[in-house]
């Protein structure tokens, strides 16, 4: 069955569903101040549902819909960094003022996630 992508902005999470179960996440948040990035900073895949892409696939998802809102992704979670630099042509760097930006809100914030 085909892996559904749900955006739950207010709650922070990018959703892998798979048969109408969460099959993974990513706990992300926006950076408060200009360009207004999307930062990942954790993903998971659930128990039983790794090695299958899933991960890969909502890592995709996120920098797609950063590019449709026109912001850059800072990926401080490993595993969407890895993916990252596995895949530079769908995933293009962020500045390294907007890295450090999305470091210091989550620094000063670490409930975000």
């Amino acid at each position: 069955m085909a892996i559904e992508i749900r955006d739950e902005r207010e709650a922070g999470r990018l959703l892998a569903v798979e048969d109408g179960e969460v099959a993974g996440t990513i706990a992300y948040f926006v950076l408060a101040d200009a360009p207004h990035a999307l930062v990942a900073v954790h993903t998971v895949v659930e128990p039983g549902r790794e090695g299958r892409g899933i991960g890969g696939e909502l890592v995709k998802a996120f920098y797609e819909i950063a590019a449709a809102e026109g912001v850059p992704v800072v990926p401080l979670c490993p595993y969407a960094a890895r993916w990252a630099g596995k895949h530079p042509d769908l995933a293009p760097a962020a500045p390294a003022e907007v890295v450090a930006a999305a470091k210091a809100q989550l620094d000063a914030d670490p409930d975000l996630w």
